[in-house]
């Protein structure tokens, strides 16, 4: 069990739920884009958002871009601590921050008084691809416990100025690296971890790493939120972080899709009719399980723990529910009855 803290109103660790971060890809200075792309994300299921501040300009959109929000503002700042400082009196909600990039320790200390007097935490994070040069000629490279040493040397520099209120990320761009990584601080920390695997690519590589790298930490109990990074709009990282905690069993809101994946017995579009049922759903919000199956062999049998489901035959497949047929219906019909059963249920 880690500590918790707050980030806005939204509580990370301590128990509470994992949640869904992303961060936008605007610049930051344009209000008004990076707030339309904000709104977006929040209607996917962003609870908690990131923005870029790499000059004052950025700094000084913050306090705008809040107020036209509804989820907490994270501000990620590098290198120049007057950036932190102006985005705390803007109304940030929490800080993103490598203590020992930014300067000498008064430094490092203005930012953690700062935060302490508006009742904001800060994020360490650590990233493979910054570890510090001794660090790096220590262990040999990027390793786990270079990682892991990297955050307990920035937790000390702020808790030497009594600041306590923190989450911790320790990513690498390879996901066995960073796994072991959060592992290992999880053994030695109880402070709230922010998982992610960093620079995984594009929409496909990019989701499997994160649901290994992500998703294996949280089937072990390891992470209090997290950010799937893509290449990608970042409505798309949203989703995945979705289906990688649905697929972690930490999930329940929303419908869950299963779908078999074809073989010689299917003589209906099963493919195609499962892309359909999937875009259908995303406007369902019913925590319910539905299926798309093949045959009669993998269709009410095998799917019988669905709440509803199809099963296909030569041109017409079966409606069913909780394993017990309803009817028999063309194949063109079959999506379209599928959906007035979900909304009887």
């Amino acid at each position: 069990m880690t500590r918790q803290i707050r980030v806005g109103g939204v509580p990370v660790g301590g128990g509470a739920p994992v949640t869904i971060q992303s961060m936008t890809n605007t610049r930051t200075d344009d209000v008004a884009a990076t707030v339309e792309q904000i709104k977006r994300l929040e209607t996917a299921g962003c609870q908690i958002i990131r923005v870029a501040v790499p000059d004052m300009a950025a700094a000084k959109a913050v306090g705008a871009i809040r107020e036209q929000i509804h989820i907490p503002l994270v501000v990620d700042i590098h290198f120049d601590y007057k950036l932190a400082l102006a985005c705390i009196d803007a109304g940030c909600d929490a800080v993103r921050i490598n203590p020992g990039n930014i300067g000498g320790e008064d430094r490092v200390k203005a930012v953690a008084e700062a935060c302490k007097a508006k009742g904001l935490p800060i994020r360490i994070g650590v990233n493979g691809g910054s570890l510090e040069k001794p660090l790096l000629a220590k262990y040999g490279g990027v390793t786990p416990e270079a990682l892991v040493e990297s955050a307990f040397g920035h937790i000390a520099l702020l808790e030497k100025y009594d600041f306590h209120d923190i989450c911790v990320s320790l990513k690498s761009s390879s996901v066995p690296v960073t796994m072991a990584a959060y592992k290992l601080m999880s053994e030695k920390s109880d402070y709230p971890l922010h998982l992610g695997v960093t620079e995984t690519g594009t929409i496909r590589m990019g989701t499997l790493k994160s649901a290994i790298g992500i998703g294996g930490l949280l089937a072990l109990g390891i992470g209090d939120t997290m950010r799937v990074s893509l290449s990608a709009d970042p409505v798309e990282e949203v989703l995945a972080a979705k289906y990688i905690l649905k697929a972690a069993g930490l999930r329940k809101d929303g419908p869950d899709l299963v779908s078999c994946p074809t073989c010689g017995r299917t003589r209906i579009d099963l493919i195609g009719l499962a892309s359909e049922v999937e875009e259908r759903l995303k406007t369902v919000d019913k925590p319910i399980t539905v299926a798309v199956m093949g045959c009669v062999v993998n269709g009410p049998g095998e799917a019988s723990a669905a709440d509803v489901g199809i099963a296909g035959g030569n041109g017409e497949g079966l409606l069913f529910r909780k394993g017990e047929i309803v009817k028999k219906v063309p194949q063109n019909q079959l999506v379209d009855e599928l959906f007035a059963l979900i909304e009887q249920l």
